[in-house]
């Protein structure tokens, strides 16, 4: 059959032990002895021993400073220490276990019974932990006797173990615990409200950033938009140009023929009649009689806009009415339009 318990275990370690472990981590990193937070934020305590007092700052001898807790040393022969070696698994729910250990070992009875416990050490698979037991009434009685202290509640109550102090807890340790516990919040609000303030100063940076950006996407946009109305009219612009260029061309390869019609009679007199004119590209022929016809000849060669005149038939009498007939062909002049 298939093991269920061996489907939690991932290289030989059980993952439903991963929550336990981070619920203790956090514990060691808040409330340990040896935690940086609680070295900054625990009160200063004033423990009482006989006729001596010292200041302890999360379980160190710290300099003079004012304090509001105290706490008062039993003599050895007041408490049972024993050290433990537990397995690492039971890190996550150490509390329960001391307790039942507690419970199952006092020579007290149950309701008589307080004690604490400190962390020494740790390895891969084993922790050492010192647990000192007391008994209620027989510390009431010593407080009493020594101290005056009739209330459990008024003072702490340490022990000495190891070179090392340790609390008992069912005594004043409440009020301490309130204090840092407190301060915890307030520590774990301010920076909360940090956190929020900086995510809101990145937030609103962000978001002026954005604002920036659609502006310059927007002000990009209306330049596209330009440069494409730019780019379309140079478009049409060359295209014009083109146009122009080649009704330039047309015009320069074919004049008007009403222009040179107009020129014609502008250069010849009422002497000159025309019986045919006819124009292909640059070149124009007419056939007409005048009373000199050479002097016709002369005249239109004269003309600046006629580059060249011919006379491809030779110029004939006609009958008796003293006129002669001729025929040119006239090449109009390179730069000369119609």
């Amino acid at each position: 059959m298939f093991d269920t318990a061996q489907s939690w275990e991932i290289f030989g370690y059980d993952t439903r032990q991963i929550g336990r472990h981070w619920v203790a981590a956090w514990r060691d990193l808040v409330w340990a002895d040896n935690s940086p937070i609680r070295a900054h934020l625990d009160d200063v305590v004033q423990l009482r021993s006989g006729n001596d007092t010292f200041l302890y700052q999360s379980g160190e001898v710290c300099a003079q400073a004012p304090f509001e807790c105290e706490a008062i040393l039993l003599p050895d022969e007041l408490m049972l220490s024993r050290r433990l070696r537990l397995p690492i698994a039971a890190e996550g729910h150490l509390d329960a276990a001391l307790a039942m250990e507690v419970a199952a070992n006092s020579p007290f009875a149950s309701e008589d019974t307080a004690h604490g416990w400190k962390l020494v050490s740790r390895d891969q698979s084993h922790l050492s932990v010192i647990v000192s037991i007391v008994s209620i009434s027989t510390v009431m009685t010593y407080l009493g006797k020594q101290y005056d202290i009739h209330d459990p509640f008024a003072h702490e109550v340490w022990v000495e173990v190891d070179d090392g102090m340790m609390q008992i807890n069912g005594f004043g340790e409440a009020r301490r615990a309130s204090k840092y516990r407190k301060r915890l919040v307030r520590c774990g609000l301010g920076l909360g409200l940090c956190l929020l303030l900086i995510l809101l100063t990145v937030g609103a940076a962000t978001a002026a950033k954005r604002v920036e950006l659609l502006q310059l996407e927007e002000i990009s946009m209306q330049m596209k938009a330009a440069a494409s109305e730019a780019s379309r009219m140079r478009l049409s612009l060359a295209v014009a140009n083109e146009t122009v260029t080649a009704v330039n061309e047309v015009v320069a390869s074919y004049p008007n023929p009403h222009v040179e019609l107009a020129r014609l009679t502008n250069l010849l007199d009422d002497e000159v009649s025309l019986s045919r004119f006819s124009i292909q590209g640059r070149e124009i022929r007419i056939q007409g009689r005048a009373v000199n016809a050479a002097s016709v000849m002369q005249l239109l060669t004269d003309e600046p806009g006629y580059s060249q005149v011919s006379a491809p038939q030779a110029i004939t009498k006609v009958g008796n009415s003293g006129l002669e007939q001729f025929s040119l062909d006239i090449k109009l002049a390179e730069g000369v339009s119609g």
